[in-house]
């Protein structure tokens, strides 16, 4: 079971919480027990495990990343002039697998999954594979 789903990003910098579909494609798949992988196919973008209940979280994360890999550097040489971008990314990573339980994730109290994006506004995409273990 793949599923690809289109995530229309505002900001150049961007936290969206895809939890929900995420649950949604396990609820339509039925998958009770296993893995889902949560996968973003650019060097701009990413996936992580963050809080989700306190929106001042993904703030304090995108300033750091951006203070860490600022926009303009003078010893970047990338042409296309996204290189904090391709760094944040890879610091953030691709992927992320997750527990599935009784036809849900397995998430601590406060956490969700985040599409990070680190060069829009775009439209992206974002790959969804669910494995059984039964």
């Amino acid at each position: 079971m793949l599923r690809k789903l289109n995530i229309k990003t505002n900001q150049r910098d961007e936290m969206i919480d895809v939890t929900d579909q995420i649950r949604t494609f396990l609820q339509e798949e039925g998958l009770e027990h296993g893995v889902v992988v949560v996968y973003s196919p650019h060097t701009t973008a990413g996936i992580t495990v963050n809080e989700n209940a306190d929106p001042d979280v993904k703030h304090d994360m995108l300033m750091r990343l951006d203070e860490v890999y600022p926009w303009s550097h003078e010893k970047y040489r990338h042409a296309e002039g996204n290189s904090a971008s391709h760094l944040k990314a890879s610091t953030v990573g691709t992927q992320q697998t997750l527990i599935v339980e009784n036809n849900d994730l397995v998430l601590g109290t406060w956490q969700g999954v985040y599409f990070c994006e680190f060069d829009g506004p775009r439209t992206r995409t974002m790959y969804l594979k669910g494995a059984s273990d039964a």
